[in-house]
C-alpha cells in the first residue's frame, strides 16, 4: 500500500506541474503574439533607416562630420549584452551569457586584463551572472522590460552614444538574440558604434541614390541619433520577443513529458494495483482453506 500512495502522491504533483506549464505556456503565446506584431512592424522602418545610415555615413567619413562613423583606434570596447528577467525559457540565457564570454575570451582578453573593456547588461540574467564573475558591469538596466517603450530605451542610447562621442569608448557591440518564430531564435553580436558605412570594395568609391534636402551635414545631426535610438530599441524588442517563443516551447515541451511521464505513472498505479488487488485474494484464498483444513 506505502507503494500505490506514493505513485499517487506523484501522480498528483505531476498533474499540478502539467496546469502549471500549461497556464505558463499560455501566458507566454499571449505576450509573444504582441511582442512579435511590434517587432515586425519595427523592423523594415529600422532596417531602411540604417541603410539610410550607412550611406549617408559613407559618403561623410572623409569630410570627418560625422563622429559617429569614425574610425580610431579601438582603445576602449564597450559589450551592451541583453537577456531577461526571468528563467523558464530554455538555454535563452545561457546561449547570451556563453556568447559574451567567448567573444571576450576570443577578441577582447587583452582589453579585459588591461581594464579597457566594460558591459552593460540588460536583465537580470545577464547582470548577476557577469557581477558574479567580477565583469566590469558599469550599468544594469534590469528594470526596461517592465515597461518596454522607445522613450524608456532612448536614455540608454544617448549614455551609450554620448560616451562614444567623448572618446570613453571606440567599439560597441550589441550581444542578443534575434527574434526568428516561436521556435527559432537567432543570437547576433552586432556592432552598433561606430556605424557602419556601405563602401564599393572594387573602385573604392562610395555610390549613394539620394537626393539631399537639408544638408548631409543636417541630416546627420538628426538621422544618425534617431537610427541609433531604433536600433538599441529593435535589439530590446527582438530580444523581449525572443524570450517569449523560447519560454512558450520550453512550457510546451514540459506539458507534454508530464502527460508522458503522467501516462507511466497511471500505468504503474495500476499494475500496483493489481497486485495488491491479487494479493489480497491469495490470502482470503489460503485463509478459506486453512478453516476447510
Amino acid at each position: 500500500m506505502s507503494n500505490l500512495k506514493e505513485v499517487r502522491t506523484r501522480i498528483a504533483s505531476v498533474k499540478s506541474t502539467k496546469q502549471i506549464t500549461s497556464a505558463m505556456k499560455m501566458v507566454a503565446a499571449s505576450k509573444l503574439r504582441k511582442a512579435q506584431n511590434a517587432i515586425l512592424q519595427l523592423r523594415p522602418y529600422v532596417n531602411k533607416l540604417q541603410e539610410i545610415l550607412q550611406s549617408i555615413s559613407a559618403s561623410l567619413e572623409s569630410s570627418g562630420e560625422n563622429i559617429y562613423s569614425r574610425q580610431n583606434e579601438v582603445n576602449n570596447v564597450l559589450l551592451v549584452v541583453l537577456t531577461s528577467n526571468r528563467g523558464l525559457c530554455g538555454a535563452f540565457n545561457s546561449n547570451v551569457i556563453k556568447v559574451t564570454t567567448r567573444q571576450i575570451e576570443a577578441n577582447y582578453a587583452s582589453y579585459l586584463k588591461a581594464g579597457r573593456l566594460n558591459l552593460i547588461t540588460i536583465g537580470k540574467h545577464a547582470s548577476e551572472y557577469f557581477k558574479k564573475h567580477n565583469y566590469p558591469v558599469v550599468e544594469r538596466y534590469d528594470d526596461i522590460y517592465d515597461s518596454l517603450t522607445f522613450d524608456n530605451v532612448v536614455p540608454i542610447a544617448e549614455k551609450v552614444m554620448n560616451e562614444y562621442a567623448e572618446g570613453k569608448y571606440d567599439h560597441v557591440e550589441i550581444i542578443y538574440n534575434q527574434f526568428k518564430n516561436a521556435a527559432v531564435q537567432q543570437l547576433l553580436i552586432e556592432q552598433y558604434l561606430p556605424v557602419k558605412s556601405d563602401v564599393d570594395l572594387e573602385f573604392g568609391e562610395v555610390f549613394i541614390d539620394y537626393i539631399f534636402e537639408p544638408s548631409k551635414e543636417e541630416i546627420v545631426n538628426e538621422l544618425i541619433p534617431k537610427s541609433l535610438k531604433l536600433q538599441l530599441f529593435k535589439a530590446l524588442l527582438d530580444s523581449y520577443a525572443s524570450e517569449q517563443g523560447a519560454r512558450m516551447t520550453a512550457m510546451h515541451l514540459a506539458t507534454d513529458n508530464a502527460t508522458e511521464l503522467l501516462k507511466e505513472l497511471k500505468v504503474s498505479y495500476n499494475k500496483a494495483r493489481q497486485a495488491s488487488i491479487t494479493n489480497e485474494i491469495l490470502e482470503i484464498v489460503s485463509g478459506a482453506e486453512a478453516l476447510k483444513g
